[in-house]
């Protein structure tokens, strides 16, 4: 049988139904996810050449030239899948095959398993998103020195000599004590100086957050369509589509 294999199912891997188990509607394969994923994809036009056909039995150890898996043969081949309800359905160069019922369910071209009108399909683009990691944010805080200057007012005193004339007012003042000696005055004179200190003031709070931020991105992908050729020799035939 083939599976789809790949981040939107874009590759179709042959895969051997021996060993293959049926559970309700869910096939389970003898062989893990890995093995599966390594194995030769097949073409895009769908064609296995007999080089290809052995190289894919050797990479599941099978013997090359008995009986293979559905949708393979000795010679060339050429095989698709679709999906279904229980399985999948595999198509040979014989015909289509339900891989749990082995029912014939549809040709490419007229016959006794199918009607008389032929299928045209086509791909189309599956896109979606996955989320992974794209980077990290840390907040962190370290002390910084830097130099400030700031200008404060500062005084100080000093001496002045203050003269005045003997007046009715300190006469008394001017005439006590003894008329001729010797004396001495002391002024203490003050000044002030810049005193810097520091303190820690809270000035904001600081935290971490995340918003999401949508843009357009354009993506592309080969896809395959199928298209029908209308050979109609010396027979006139006119298209009546329809609706």
């Amino acid at each position: 049988m083939t599976v789809h294999t790949g981040l939107f199912g874009t590759n179709e891997t042959f895969v051997p139904v021996e060993g293959a188990e049926l559970g309700g509607d869910r096939v389970t394969l003898a062989y893990d996810k890995a093995t599966v994923k390594d194995a030769p994809n097949l073409a895009e036009d769908g064609h296995l050449s007999p080089q290809e056909e052995e190289q894919l039995y050797r990479h599941y150890g099978l013997g090359y030239g008995t009986s293979g898996t559905a949708g393979t043969g000795t010679g060339t081949g050429r095989a698709s899948s679709v999906e279904t309800g229980v399985g999948t359905v595999s198509r040979g160069r014989e015909g289509a095959y339900d891989d749990v019922s082995g029912r014939a369910v549809g040709r490419d071209t007229s016959g006794p398993t199918t009607d008389e009108a032929m299928t045209r399909a086509e791909e189309h683009l599956r896109v979606g998103t996955e989320t992974r990691e794209a980077g990290r944010a840390r907040l962190r805080k370290h002390v910084v020195t830097e130099h400030q200057q700031a200008t404060v007012p500062v005084s100080h005193e000093e001496v002045t000599l203050e003269r005045e004339p003997i007046t009715e007012a300190n006469r008394g003042a001017a005439y006590d004590g003894p008329a001729i000696s010797e004396e001495e005055h002391e002024v203490t004179l003050h000044t002030e100086r810049p005193v810097v200190d520091t303190e820690a003031v809270p000035v904001e709070r600081v935290r971490l957050g995340k918003e999401t931020v949508t843009d357009q991105q354009t993506v592309g992908g080969e896809v395959r369509k199928e298209e029908i050729e209308l050979d109609t020799g010396d027979t006139s035939i006119r298209d009546n589509p329809r609706r």
